[in-house]
């Protein structure tokens, strides 16, 4: 069993802990910005194809105390670097670190970057060339105030980087913080769902994928496959058995509109890109007028939220009338707004009955939970 360390968008730590545990890693544990697991192989290889949630699967290679730009160098030039992949591969390193003494990332990053040509030319006679575009190999190092991590990471490209989003409109949102928004709604495959605003899409390809069992990352290729001890087998009977789960396309109870027909252009463009276009109904609404699809639900989307002070004004009408159609027509919906905008809960008028702190990059927003019952919650 190796140990693997899975970072995800921050606030979605427990839900990744869940949907790793369903993919059969053990001791399971939840980190700030993800979650650390053991696995063997085939449960890296699982994660990178399956995980929606995850950004990356990395293996972790070493743990050790450090004082000082010496003793990083020194722990890294130990390992057997050659052992796991070839000279010929390109490499890059990327350093983060928390509270570190040391004054320069970017020597420390050096020190790394050092320790394992001078290993692979004592023990090959020649070194890896380094690719910060588009490396084979990806070598990520943290540093706390006294401990130095180092990993080999399994995915290459982010996990969220699922090939399906070719159009996009401005500031879409990473699928895997999507998927993640998705479970924590409660959102099962056969319940309806509606993003009454939803942009290029990506709540959608995301909701479509799991209902019909499309593992998010059957479209792409990993590092994994780059590495010495990479099992040919393993993997292929993994993709295999993933690719006879799924289920053929079908209409499915997944709704989505927008105000916007530019958007909604680029969100049928992605789902025709995607093989998906069937499944998903769309429609070009104004979410003030639009019906619900379905009896009872759940609504999910990211509103837009205003950068400039004509577009924060232009909010300040629009929520009150959001909560107002809420109240008139979904009895028997919950409601989900993922928004940086701490405005909206005091404006939409309705009652919250969960906000969930999540982050967008580095951005810090809320997911606001409103179940609307008959009579309204004013």
């Amino acid at each position: 069993m190796n140990p693997y360390f899975s970072p995800c968008p921050r606030g979605l730590e427990s839900a990744l802990c869940e949907e790793l545990s369903e993919i059969g890693a053990s001791e399971i544990r939840v980190a700030e910005g993800g979650a650390s697991f053991l696995g063997s192989l085939e449960t890296a290889y699982r994660a990178n194809l399956e995980s929606r949630i995850a950004s990356r699967v990395l293996w972790n290679i070493l743990e050790s105390d450090y004082g000082s730009e010496a003793d990083i160098y020194d722990a890294t030039v130990s390992l057997p670097w050659e052992k796991w992949f070839s000279p010929d591969r390109t490499i890059k390193v990327n350093l983060a670190a928390t509270k570190s003494p040391l004054r320069s990332l970017e020597f420390a990053t050096l020190k790394i970057k050092d320790a394992v040509c001078d290993r692979f030319r004592k023990t090959r006679g020649r070194r890896p060339s380094v690719d910060t575009l588009n490396p084979d190999i990806r070598i990520h190092a943290h540093l706390t105030r006294d401990r130095f991590s180092l990993y080999i990471d399994t995915s290459g490209e982010a996990l969220f980087k699922r090939g399906l989003r070719h159009f996009s409109v401005e500031a879409p949102l990473r699928e895997n913080l999507a998927a993640g928004i998705l479970r924590l709604s409660g959102w099962k495959p056969g319940i309806a769902l509606l993003d009454p605003m939803c942009g290029s899409g990506t709540f959608l390809l995301e909701a479509a994928q799991t209902a019909l069992r499309i593992a998010p990352g059957s479209r792409r290729n990993f590092a994994f496959e780059k590495l010495e001890n990479f099992d040919r087998e393993k993997w292929e009977a993994i993709r295999k058995a993933s690719l006879e789960r799924q289920k053929p396309v079908e209409p499915l109870q997944i709704f989505g509109s927008d105000i916007s027909g530019r958007a909604l252009d680029a969100a049928r463009k992605n789902l025709v890109e995607a093989g998906l276009e069937k499944a998903v109904v769309l429609k070009q609404a104004n979410f003030l007028e639009l019906s619900p699809p379905a009896e009872s639900g759940i609504l999910v989307t990211n509103p837009p939220y205003g950068v400039r002070i004509g577009e924060e004004n232009e909010l300040s009408a629009l929520y009150p009338l959001m909560g107002d159609a809420l109240k008139k027509k979904y009895a028997g919906w919950n409601a989900y707004f993922f928004t940086a905008d701490m405005r909206l809960p005091k404006l939409i008028r309705l009652a919250v009955s969960r906000r969930i702190p999540l982050y967008n990059g580095a951005l810090e927003c809320r997911l606001f939970e409103y179940k609307m019952v008959s009579g309204g919650m004013r």
